[in-house]
């Protein structure tokens, strides 16, 4: 990107020199003019009328049809008491009913008058009533949701068990009960079948590159053969990264058995430690910004997460390029943010990138550079942390992916 160039709408700005600590940010253009106003305005009603409970729409039932049916006993009080009221003084002289009128006339307004009062405040306990009696209908719904909420892999043992007549509601829960009972099998056949995978398909590679390092290792081994052997080496280490990906993967996705207080800056930095080496012989450029995030979660996956996402950032580069790590609060929450140069990449290329065995440019199982599993892997681990991982195009090429955590209950999460 250019000097003085604005970057094209879903991207975003390149870190400048000196702009290390400034977090990048997707900016869009919004329409102006009534136009937006009327938008916006249609928006906020749609946004209100979206966010009404069940409760509250079944009170406002309530309220309407108590409302509608007391307007029209008050509507036939007033013509029973104008009946009765003409009935009594109908054998009466015409001089005596014309002098009476109006005493009708303001006992009618007076029974009106009393009546809507009577409707608006029996109408306003009602709506009270109804408020109460909703909340008491719902509640063995709110049951089923404050269950599935708490749910995980590892509490699918965890039953509604709902009791009561045998009603809809009943029958929902009995259902959502079944259905807790069928993941439970199936996430039990998937732990087996991780922990029988990483030794049957850990074993075999392992003998075979430690018969491919044997057989080189001889003396008398010929150029061709070394040649063939260390592609099979090759291919076999390219196997092991394979393996290890899915079940690390496999892994990620399951619930967090560690749960400690980690900080991103610190795990950060120890990540760009390790691959000091790999990052001093790209010939890359290396820019941090490392402040404290701290969350709690597993430190192992945070870890792997970071080392994934600079990991990428080295390998989908072009020659002299640039890699920006910065870490702290972004948005209020412990994020860390990778930004890389790299070749031009379609927004609508990016959510296919978290995929697994997926990678730009059409690059896919072929590739000897990775197995196509490390944005899936990033993905995985922030869901199982509850986080947030979002990732743009970089203007001028490249990619910028931003992984935003929950944070830890009892820090304040101050604002940058």
């Amino acid at each position: 990107m250019r000097p003085g160039e604005r970057p094209e709408p879903g991207q975003v700005e390149p870190t400048g020199p000196g702009d290390t600590g400034t977090w990048r940010r997707l900016h869009s253009t919004s329409p102006r003019g009534g136009a937006a106003e009327r938008s916006t305005a249609s928006e906020r009603v749609h946004h209100f009328t979206d966010n009404i409970s069940l409760r509250a729409r079944l009170t406002l039932i309530y309220g309407m049809l108590f409302f509608a049916a007391g307007s029209v006993l008050v509507l036939v009080n007033y013509l029973v008491v104008a009946v009765l009221l003409n009935a009594l003084l109908a054998e009466e002289s015409a001089s005596e009913l014309l002098a009476h009128s109006y005493l009708i006339e303001e006992v009618l307004t007076h029974v009106t008058r009393f009546s809507l009062l009577a409707l608006f405040l029996v109408g306003l306990l009602a709506v009270a009533l109804g408020y109460a009696v909703a909340g008491r209908a719902l509640s063995p719904l709110q049951k089923i949701t404050r269950i599935a909420r708490r749910l995980s892999e590892r509490s699918l043992h965890e039953r509604i068990a709902l009791s009561g007549p045998d009603d809809e509601i009943r029958e929902l829960a009995d259902t959502f009960d079944g259905m807790l009972e069928r993941l439970d099998r199936a996430f039990d056949g998937q732990r087996r079948f991780v922990a029988n995978a990483s030794h049957e398909l850990r074993t075999p590679l392992a003998i075979n590159r430690t018969l491919l390092e044997v057989a080189l290792s001889a003396p008398d081994v010929s150029s061709d053969l070394k040649s063939v052997g260390q592609t099979l080496l090759e291919t076999n280490a390219r196997h092991e990264r394979l393996i290890d990906g899915l079940l690390f993967l496999a892994k990620s996705d399951r619930e967090l058995e560690v749960r400690a207080r980690v900080d991103l800056g610190e795990v950060a930095g120890t990540v760009l430690s390790q691959l000091d080496g790999d990052l001093s012989g790209s010939g890359l450029s290396l820019r941090q910004d490392l402040r404290p995030a701290p969350v709690v979660g597993d430190p192992v996956l945070l870890e792997r997460l970071v080392g994934n996402l600079v990991e990428n950032a080295l390998k989908y580069n072009v020659p002299e390029g640039e890699i920006t790590v910065r870490s702290g609060m972004y948005e209020g929450m412990p994020a860390v943010q990778v930004e890389n140069s790299g070749k031009v990449i379609p927004a609508y290329e990016i959510e296919g990138l978290f995929e697994p065995f997926r990678r730009g440019s059409g690059d896919r199982v072929g590739s000897s550079r990775s197995a196509g599993l490390g944005l899936s892997i990033v993905r995985s681990v922030v869901r199982a942390h509850e986080g947030v991982v979002t990732a743009w195009p970089r203007a001028g090429g490249g990619l910028v992916v931003t992984v935003c955590l929950p944070v830890p209950s009892g820090d304040p999460g101050d604002r940058r």
